[in-house]
């Protein structure tokens, strides 16, 4: 159970902090139940509404800071997706956004960053796909990690590239 003031990931809506835990009074909605009341951190003037029986399957922690700094550390390793069929490209892309976690999100990265290389070498332009998941991964990951790590969003790409992203 999460409270009110945590930082967690929710699906596609990236980091957020819970604001309240309450019963809703909307029409069509059980009174009964509680929701999280999430705020998104990076999107702001949107509210995203959760069930607690329901928000182990669409919401986690986000990373403490030693979990972050591990993750960075293993980015070199973690491999990039195993893409055997351009035709069901976007839905890999999308099973990594949906899966939640952040090391999918590295795969998804590394894999667009070493496509859009290829591309660039071989005097092509980046794919709009690979453009619009490598914003939408960058931005979750990002964001994640600025809140664990304590850092700026902006910073976070530089705080990664200096400790082996590329390599």
């Amino acid at each position: 159970m999460f409270s009110v003031e945590d930082y967690v990931v929710c699906g596609n809506k990236g980091v957020c902090k819970v604001d309240r835990i309450a019963t809703l009074d909307i029409t069509g909605v059980d009174k009964n139940e509680e929701y999280y009341i999430l705020k998104p951190v990076y999107h702001t003037g949107s509210t995203v509404y959760i069930p607690v029986a329901m928000a182990e399957d669409s919401m986690r922690p986000v990373l403490n800071k030693k979990e972050a700094d591990s993750l960075v550390k293993e980015i070199p390793a973690i491999p990039e997706l195993n893409i055997t069929n351009e035709k069901l490209l976007e839905q890999e892309y999308k099973g990594c956004i949906r899966s939640n976690d952040a090391r999918e999100l590295v795969k998804l990265l590394k894999t667009i960053y070493s496509r859009r290389e290829a591309r660039f070498a071989a005097g092509r332009k980046e794919t709009a796909l690979d453009a619009k998941y490598f914003r939408l991964a960058g931005d979750y990951l990002f964001g994640e990690l600025a809140i664990s790590l304590d850092l700026p969003k902006n910073d976070v790409e530089g705080y990664i590239g200096d400790r082996g992203w590329r390599k």
